[in-house]
Formats: C-alpha cells, structure tokens, sequence
C-alpha cells in the first residue's frame, strides 16, 4: 500500500507563505492498495487538488470519517464526481438523523452550494459504513471513536500490510492513557499493530487544556495511544490552523525527543508527502 497525503489541516484551509511547508488544506489521503486500487479518505480542501493533479482512474472510492466541514468541503470541486461515465462510492457514518445522501445534502445544497449533490453526472452511491467491509484486496474495519458527532475510525489491511486513519480523535477524554485498561480507550483496537498510523495531533500539551471536550488531541496523548497501539510508523496529522509552519516543526522536534525509546518512526504530515507501507 502507498499514501499520499493531499490535505493534513483541520478545521479550516490556511492557505499562505506560513504554511506552505506543511500545507494549509484540509483532511484528504490518496490510498493505492495493491491491485492499483484507489481509495480516497475524507473530502477535505485536498481533494481538489488531488482531482486537479494526479485523477484517479476507473471507478472512484471515497470513504468519510465524519461529516464535519473540513472533511467535507472538497467533494463538489472533484472533477469525476462531474463524469457521467464515472462509477463513485462515497462511505461515511451511518446516523439516526437520516441517510449520508441526505446529511451531505445539508451542506451540498442551497443556500450554501449553488450545485445540489443531488444533481452530480456521476453515478454516485451512498453507503453506511458497516463495521467490515472490503474495498478490492483490502478489508476495512471500522469503529466509533471519540469526537463530536458520529465518527469512524478504519483499520485497512491489505494482506500483510495495514494502516489505521483515525485524524479527529480525543481518546484521553477522561482518563490518563498510559494507565487505562485497553478496552476503555477509543480507536485503540483498530490501531493495534499497524504498519501506519495516521492519528489527530491538533494541539500542544499546553493548548489541550482549554480545548478539553472539543474532540481532538494533544500530543502526549497522541504520542501515548501511538505506544499503547504498538503502531510501527506513526504520523501526526490535522493540524491547527493558527499552527505555522514554525510551530510545526518545534512540534515535530518535540515528538521524535519524546517517541525515542519507542520501535516506531514519528512525523508530522505534510502535503505531498508519500509513504510506502513496508
């Protein structure tokens, strides 16, 4: 498996100088499974750029994390969703309140969008993601996790190699995770040994306590859940918007002095950046 990260933002694009290293859209990964497979994960700003530069081919497959705007907000500005040749599956959480057609209709429609999501040329289909489900030579596994409003997290393994992608997360709500039983701490089953991790790390451990209950996580909790899931490579995503590319690097600093003991590699996410999954 490879991963291409297209957007590494949270909560809002911060395009501009302070932020080009890293990157200022939102939550967007490009996954190429074994087969030659692609499958997108969330619909943040990034997967505009993905459309515009590197299309994927054949049928297209979009699986959502949650709902919230930043994972979200690309999806009418991705050229094959305009294809009607193109065959499209978009997963998200299932919920009470309506299927993901409708949900997404919320925001995909007037007075906020001058397309409705209705009229895409597209073939375009709506799934609820189940707990399992396959996607070519990969089984999906996906779990609720802690973070306003009904969101998955998902365990992807394709034969040897896996990866978890859990961006918006606050699995420290509460407790100490260094001490938690193993059952009680969210996500953490799907993350269990996993060649990749891709985990929320929005806010420094100074910064956490007046987010407390937003839904996302600080870094030692990020880096505490990484060691608890024995995960080999871990990066650091869905970065703060007020977080410059400056700031970023004192974070990334901070996490590999911090992680050093531990078997696994960590860094930040940046835009453009490849991994190979060994």
């Amino acid at each position: 498996m490879e991963v291409k990260f297209w957007g590494v933002r949270g909560s809002i694009p911060t395009p501009g100088a302070r932020t080009a290293r890293y990157g200022g859209n939102t939550s967007c990964l490009e996954l190429r499974l074994s087969d030659g497979t692609t499958v997108i994960l969330d619909a943040g700003s990034g997967i505009r750029q993905l459309g515009a530069d590197d299309p994927p081919e054949g049928d297209v497959v979009i699986v959502l994390t949650h709902l919230h705007l930043d994972h979200v907000q690309g999806l009418l500005f991705f050229p094959p969703l305009f294809d009607p040749d193109r065959n499209v599956t978009v997963w998200g959480p299932p919920a009470f309140d309506g299927g993901l057609l409708e949900r997404l209709a919320r925001y995909m429609s007037a007075p906020l969008s001058p397309i409705e999501i209705r009229e895409l040329p597209a073939r375009v289909s709506f799934e609820s993601a189940t707990t399992k489900f396959d996607i070519g030579p990969a089984r999906i596994e996906a779990a609720l996790v802690n973070h306003r409003g009904p969101t998955l997290g998902y365990r992807i393994v394709d034969g040897e190699r896996s990866l978890c992608y859990i961006p918006d997360h606050e699995p420290a709500l509460g407790q100490d995770l260094a001490r938690s039983d193993e059952e009680w701490i969210s996500g953490l089953a799907l993350a269990r040994d996993v060649d990749l991790l891709i985990h929320d790390c929005q806010y420094t451990d100074g910064e956490y306590a007046s987010f407390l209950g937003f839904g996302h996580c600080a870094l030692g909790d990020a880096l505490a859940f990484a060691h608890r899931s024995a995960a080999r490579r871990v990066a650091l995503f869905h970065h703060d918007p007020s977080h410059d590319d400056a700031r970023l690097d004192a974070l990334a600093g901070e996490a590999e002095e911090r992680r050093r003991g531990d078997a696994g590699a960590v860094e930040l996410a940046r835009e453009a950046m490849t991994i190979e999954i060994e």
